[in-house]
């Protein structure tokens, strides 16, 4: 058989177009419904708004009744009790949600989740040296910055994003710090090898301070360091 004859019999079976199935991971042995149910899926489940089946037929290039042949499919799986979500038809849409019976555990769960972190950019470009250089002391950090940060060091330390590691073998012995646990899970690393360029780093900050525009910070400072700037405080003694 050609290769033309071929995918005319593919068409007319009502295979996905190559430019909606191209970037699919499903294996290339996989049905085309099991192809269908799953572009189905994360449709219904990306979107906010609910979409109707012409909405979805339309967007995937499906036919309208086999699009809702597989809704009914979806909505008949998620109401198994081992599932934590449903399938609703919402003002003539459909819609992924949570099972009602669920809401008031998954409440509770969501209230005990630690709010976002917000960092100013002064505690961002102070932790982004820590995490570069570590251990490194706090004047060797105000030597780069070219500011003193005793009110930084103290808010990434109560947030847990760096620790102590021991004193420097200098004149003074300074305090060294470092990261810790906590920043890795915070930034999504699995390690220290996964940190990003310098160049990254500062398109994170950039991105971060973007999307906390217009929110208060209070001043990054404790009760003993009250005459030094909002960002950053008198070195502290070591």
């Amino acid at each position: 058989m050609k290769q033309t004859e071929v995918q005319t019999a593919a068409e007319a079976a009502g295979a996905i177009p190559d430019e909606v199935l191209g970037a699919s991971p499903l294996s290339a042995t996989a049905s085309a419904d099991a192809q269908i149910r799953a572009l189905v899926e994360a449709v219904i489940y990306v979107t906010d708004e609910p979409l109707s089946a012409d909405q979805i037929a339309i967007a995937l290039q499906q036919p309208a009744e086999r699009v809702g042949r597989v809704l009914s499919e979806l909505t008949s799986e998620y109401n198994k009790p081992e599932h934590g979500l449903t399938v609703r038809e919402i003002a003539g849409g459909y819609k992924i949600s949570t099972k009602p019976e669920h809401h008031e555990a998954i409440r509770a769960f969501v209230k005990n989740l630690k709010p976002p972190l917000r960092l100013s950019l002064a505690a961002l470009e102070t932790l982004a040296l820590i995490a570069y250089k570590q251990p490194i002391t706090a004047p060797e950090v105000m030597d780069v910055r070219g500011v003193q940060g005793a009110g930084v060091l103290k808010t990434l330390l109560d947030r847990k994003l760096i620790a102590t590691a021991g004193r420097k073998a200098v004149i003074g012995k300074p305090i060294l710090y470092k990261t810790t646990k906590e920043f890795l899970v915070q930034f999504g690393l699995k390690d220290l090898s996964e940190l990003p360029t310098l160049k990254e780093f500062e398109e994170l900050s950039r991105l971060s301070n973007a999307d906390s525009e217009g929110e208060f910070h209070p001043p990054e400072q404790d009760a003993g360091a009250a005459g030094a700037s909002a960002s950053d405080e008198a070195e502290p003694s070591e």
